[in-house]
Formats: C-alpha cells, sequence, structure tokens
C-alpha cells in the first residue's frame, strides 16, 4: 500500500491565533490554537491528536 492510497488528503490547518479569543473544539468544546473567525471545523491539540490516530495506516 503507498503513502498516497493510505490516508485521505486534508486541507492545509488555518495559521494559529497569538491570542483570544479561541474557537471552540467541535468535539469536546475545549478552546483551540486557533482564532475563533477561523472557517470549518477546528480540533483542540487532543482531539487533533487522537483524530490522527485513528486516521492512520496500519500495516
Amino acid at each position: 500500500m503507498t503513502e498516497e492510497s493510505c490516508a485521505p488528503a486534508r486541507e492545509p490547518l488555518p495559521p494559529k491565533a497569538a491570542e483570544g479569543p479561541y474557537a471552540r473544539c467541535v468535539l469536546c468544546l475545549e478552546p483551540t490554537e486557533y482564532a475563533e473567525s477561523v472557517k470549518g471545523v477546528v480540533l483542540c491539540p487532543v482531539c487533533e491528536w487522537q483524530e490522527a490516530q485513528r486516521n492512520a495506516c496500519s500495516d
């Protein structure tokens, strides 16, 4: 299995905000590292990591 076919392509992450207000994670409602004005689905660092683990390729 090649790396290209292993995982779906992800959209680039928005830039992290230097200061608040911060957007809330769509899964756990904790503050994220992204500005409140960011459109789309934003995740906190913990949920981002867990989502990456779920989407990781298995051998």
